[in-house]
């Protein structure tokens, strides 16, 4: 099991504030401004900009930070390959959700449990 080291910030912990600066959101996340700019571009972290071009995240952009390191660094991805990724695995998900609300009584497949 990974050790959590003292004094380090996890991408998953949301902070107080809804709204982050570029450079908060960067170091909360434990990554360059640079970077975060990057996957801004490339869509896979959403930000907006305010009259003065600086760039404020919501604090659940933390956590979709998160899952984009955990997936590149599990998979051995670059950034524009996981694009890709991240949008399949938003789209199994919606389709699972879907799946359950039209019938919630079963897995989605085979039946798992015997029947008397």
């Amino acid at each position: 099991m990974e050790q959590l080291l003292p004094g380090t910030v996890y991408a998953i912990v949301h902070t107080p504030s809804s709204r982050l600066r570029l450079e908060t959101f960067a170091s909360t996340a434990g990554a360059h401004p640079v970077l975060v700019r990057r996957l801004v571009r490339l869509g896979l972290l959403n930000a907006s900009a305010d009259a003065s071009g600086e760039l404020w995240f919501d604090s659940e952009q933390l956590s979709e930070f998160g899952r984009l390191q955990r997936l590149r660094a599990g998979l051995s991805l670059n950034y524009a390959a996981l694009g890709l990724v991240v949008e399949l695995l938003d789209r199994i998900a919606d389709l699972e959700r879907a799946l359950r609300r039209e019938s919630p009584h079963t897995t989605g497949g085979r039946q798992w449990t015997p029947t008397a």
